[in-house]
């Protein structure tokens, strides 16, 4: 990463703000000390990242937070374009994504997962929200698919934009940020808590990131095969190379309960990358890590407020098996504007997640989100009942969309 900068002469004290991004940068420095990895490392990693600043639109209707925890939202972006709107080679989306051309999936945020991280460390939880959740999209553009969202203003502001004379990658960043802003603004409103950071991913960083990590360990509970996703695997635990590993988070075809089970795929392969990161000793080697951000930087999009080492403090917790993921509850399906839609209950689903991610010593006092008023479209209150004592629980696993997934190993799933 070149040599460390040369420290400042002394002056005069630093305006307020200054001071505290001082103290943020001195703090992101002892973690990484205290990791092994160094204070060269932190300026290493911390530049030439690609960030976005879709989350100012946001501050000011975000809900309050708690207790100063840190909501993260991960995107996954079903696109086949670079990061300048370029398509990707079409032999390389074919034959090694196994993707189909680059016209399929347009931008669609095929992943949306919430990381809710405690603060002052503790239990991680983790919300997957179902791709074809029918809700009311941000800026009254009216119901669709939760996944549309991005794609939706992004075509808006591009229109916009392309009136007024903006044209190339200029035009393709702009309309990303439009994207990314109806995304966030979207997904805080529908599950009522505050987005604090996001990271967003396309296929080809994913590809990337699992070249890195490969082979990656999985586990199927039964045998599959679906020519659709080019997934072709045994029953059992098993080691899968970058391109399988995308056809294994990818397949839904075949699958019992279809996108649903891809979601718990999505949940199963970040388990697994994590807890191979962890055994390898990866966080707290310089030389490993940097084949690993190599590619956040080339492929990965935060928030330009979020310090990614700062993401660091939580490894323990993420690999070690303090984190689960839950999948949130879906009422049925349907069919709206020609489209199969999974059909939601906004009302139960944020009560869902507030129950989760209240802090403990609010709990005490708080009713379990089974018990709520009539017509509240929360969980009933038998399911409640079976809460863990302590309040480490405040709801019962099965108000969620299928058992949850732990991370800390290679969890076995359809």
């Amino acid at each position: 990463g070149g040599p460390c900068p040369r420290p400042r002469r002394a002056g005069p004290s630093p305006k307020p703000g200054r001071a505290a991004r001082i103290a943020v940068c001195l703090t992101s420095a002892l973690v990484m000390l205290t990791s092994g990895v160094g204070w060269c490392a932190y300026h290493w990693l911390d530049r030439g990242v690609n960030t976005s600043s879709a989350l100012d639109a946001l501050r000011d209707d975000a809900p309050p937070g708690r207790d100063g925890a840190v909501n993260l939202l991960l995107i996954g972006l079903d696109s086949r374009k670079d990061m300048n709107g370029n398509d990707l080679p079409k032999e390389f989306v074919q034959d090694e994504l196994h993707a189909g051309s680059s016209d399929i999936g347009g931008y669609n945020t095929n992943t949306l997962i919430l990381m809710h991280i405690p603060a002052g460390g503790g239990k991680v939880t983790a919300f997957s929200i179902p791709r074809d959740d029918y809700v009311e999209i941000a800026g009254g553009r009216g119901e669709h698919k939760i996944k549309e969202a991005y794609g939706i203003a992004k075509a808006e502001a591009e229109e916009k934009l392309s009136a007024q004379g903006v044209k190339g990658a200029e035009l393709e960043h702009r309309g990303r940020e439009a994207g990314r802003e109806a995304t966030l603004a979207t997904v805080q409103h529908f599950l009522g808590v505050p987005i604090d950071h996001f990271a967003e991913v396309n296929l080809l960083g994913f590809y990337d990131i699992a070249k890195v990590v490969q082979p990656v360990p999985v586990c199927l509970k039964h045998p599959v095969r679906d020519r659709y996703s080019g997934a072709d695997f045994p029953a059992g635990p098993q080691q899968l190379d970058a391109r399988q590993a995308l056809s294994f988070v990818r397949q839904r075809h075949g699958l019992a309960g279809g996108d649903l089970d891809r979601t718990h795929r999505q949940q199963a392969f970040l388990s697994s990358v994590t807890h191979k990161l962890q055994e390898q000793g990866v966080w707290s080697d310089l030389g490993k890590l940097q084949g690993l951000f190599d590619v956040i930087k080339k492929d990965v999009v935060i928030d330009n407020r979020w310090n990614i080492l700062d993401f660091a403090r939580q490894a323990p917790n993420l690999t070690g098996g303090n984190a689960e993921f839950h999948t949130l509850p879906i009422e049925g399906f349907a069919t709206r504007k020609g489209e199969a839609v999974n059909l939601v209950d906004p009302a139960k689903v944020k009560s869902l997640v507030q129950a989760m991610t209240e802090p403990k010593t609010e709990r005490k006092d708080t009713p379990a989100a089974g018990d709520a008023e009539p017509g509240e479209g929360k969980p009933d209150k038998g399911k409640a009942d079976d809460a863990k004592p302590g309040g480490s629980d405040p709801v019962s696993s099965d108000s969620f969309q299928g058992p949850p997934v732990k991370m800390g190993g290679v969890p076995c799933v359809d």
